[in-house]
């Protein structure tokens, strides 16, 4: 499959959440770094996502933005 996203972050489902309509799917990424998704139920379930597989945060953005206290 060919993506125009760049930014792709290739890890590992550590956790499923799911609520009413919407999962929080966190992908464990490297060193520790946990990407956080939110995205249909439906879509875990066609996408056969499970605890313990492999699974990929693609991010496109249009803005980053940086903050600090």
């Amino acid at each position: 499959m060919k993506l125009s996203a760049r930014n792709v972050l290739t890890g590992t489902v550590i956790a499923i959440t799911k609520g009413a309509t919407t999962a929080h799917v966190k992908i464990e990424v490297g060193s520790g770094a946990v990407v956080t998704a939110s995205i249909t139920n439906e879509a875990v379930e066609a996408l056969g996502l499970e605890i313990g597989k492999p699974a990929s945060a693609l991010i496109k953005a249009s803005d980053v933005m940086v903050g600090i206290d």
